[in-house]
């Protein structure tokens, strides 16, 4: 299983927010780069980047940290953050990313999604984001009414090569990720699912291994707060 370690870009700090809140969030010193940096320091492969500004402007904001990370680390981004565009997706793939993560705009229009799976095959992540049992729009703010098991249903065959799944709810508390959703989530997703949101303890990450379908797990808070410690995280990383 991968573990990606998160980095939440917003006026290029670190940040965390408490289940997607802009007014509750905690800024970190740390520039991404040298956070980057540590990671791919204490053997992490994989790395979950979220552009917070591009959250919220629907631009590639911080597309020169991103592709300085790329070029000076040998690790596997993916990236999401208001991507609504076919132009974004390019910019981010000749950035040299792994994945561009689809959200908001895949949800609002079935067809760009389909379309972006067609396009840049196998560069797709649908990202999911659910509060109790519905998806969630625009950074968190708006519910879309869609029920997440349902739209799944619907864009199951378009061709995503991962689906990355958050409980809004446990996004930011360390109160261990929604397990029982998740599992239902990865039952019938025909791509492999990553959990994100709440992990709190090396238990959690021991636990999710235990899940069918679930390619990897994201880690936040818990490493900037010291929860979990990067040696400890590290030695869960498959080799």
């Amino acid at each position: 299983m991968k573990i990606f370690p998160a980095i939440d870009i917003k006026d290029k700090k670190c940040v965390r927010l408490v289940k997607g809140d802009f007014d509750n969030k905690t800024e970190y010193k740390i520039y991404p780069v040298d956070q980057a940096h540590k990671y791919k320091d204490h053997g992490f492969k994989n790395l979950h980047i979220v552009d917070l500004d591009g959250a919220l402007t629907g631009e590639t904001v911080n597309l020169n940290i991103i592709q300085e990370i790329v070029s000076k680390f040998d690790l596997k981004i993916e990236i999401g953050g208001g991507v609504r565009s076919f132009e974004s997706i390019q910019k981010y793939t000749d950035a040299g990313v792994e994945k561009v993560i689809l959200g908001s705009a895949a949800i609002k229009d079935k067809n760009f999604l389909k379309e972006a799976c067609q396009k840049f095959p196998n560069k797709i992540a649908l990202g999911l984001d659910a509060k109790d049992g519905y998806l969630s729009v625009s950074g968190w703010r708006e519910n879309s009414n869609k029920l997440t098991l349902d739209f799944l249903k619907e864009i199951n065959d378009f061709g995503s090569s991962r689906l990355i799944y958050t409980d809004i709810n446990r996004d930011g508390t360390k109160q261990s990720p929604n397990f029982e959703e998740t599992a239902k989530v990865a039952d019938i997703s025909n791509c492999p699912v990553v959990i994100s949101g709440g992990v709190s303890s090396i238990e959690d990450i021991k636990k999710a291994k235990s899940l069918k379908n679930i390619e990897g797990i994201i880690v936040g808070k818990a490493i900037y707060d010291g929860d979990i410690k990067l040696e400890e995280l590290a030695k869960e990383i498959d080799a």
